[in-house]
């Protein structure tokens, strides 16, 4: 095994997502991820702090993504308007990860402690987008209505995405899912 090696924490991500997939999260131990990736588990836990994280390691940067767009929507925009322009930047960040973000959800839909994690990153994003949107001027209440749909057209967006064949990209399927929610709520 070399002392170094370029892009170590991509060869983990891919080499334990390999392993979920193979053989299960929970029959998977780092000690396997490391030697899949011809590394070290110290190595391992220089960038991840459990075998979980290799899941979940972006979700700092997803969180900063959507609250920095929130904040940068032009000033006209409608709280809608503006969560829906955080969730078109999601969905150009996943261009081209398809097939990653499938097996990645195939996992997590596998075990149920890591879809409670899943649930618990939702929240969070839905609380940053609240709060960026509280930022904003917008009163408390309709920040959490707001933020809890933008979540909620984000899943089912996601959903959709993973599931689709053909060369549909998620900002597309995220544009499509609030058009289709204006749609539904301008009848109302």
């Amino acid at each position: 095994m070399s002392r170094w090696q370029p892009n170590a924490r991509g060869r983990l991500e891919q080499a334990a997502l390999d392993l979920y997939t193979e053989r299960g999260f929970d029959q998977t131990t780092v000690a396997e991820i490391a030697q899949r990736a011809g590394l070290t588990e110290r190595t391992f836990f220089r960038h991840f702090a459990d075998k979980r994280e290799v899941l979940f390691w972006g979700q700092d940067a997803l969180m900063q993504l959507v609250t920095m767009q929130i904040a940068d929507a032009p000033d006209s925009a409608s709280p809608l308007d503006a969560v829906g322009g955080a969730l078109r930047a999601v969905g150009e960040m996943f261009e081209g990860r398809r097939e990653h973000a499938r097996r990645r959800q195939a996992v997590v839909a596998a075990n149920p402690g890591l879809q409670e994690r899943e649930l618990i990153k939702l929240a969070s994003l839905a609380t940053a987008m609240a709060e960026a949107l509280g930022r904003r001027g917008v009163p408390q209440p309709a920040a959490k209505l707001t933020a809890e749909t933008a979540v909620a057209i984000f899943k089912v967006a996601f959903d959709r995405w993973i599931s689709a064949g053909g060369d549909s990209d998620l900002t597309q399927v995220i544009e499509d899912s609030l058009a289709e929610l204006k749609a539904l709520t301008a009848g109302s």
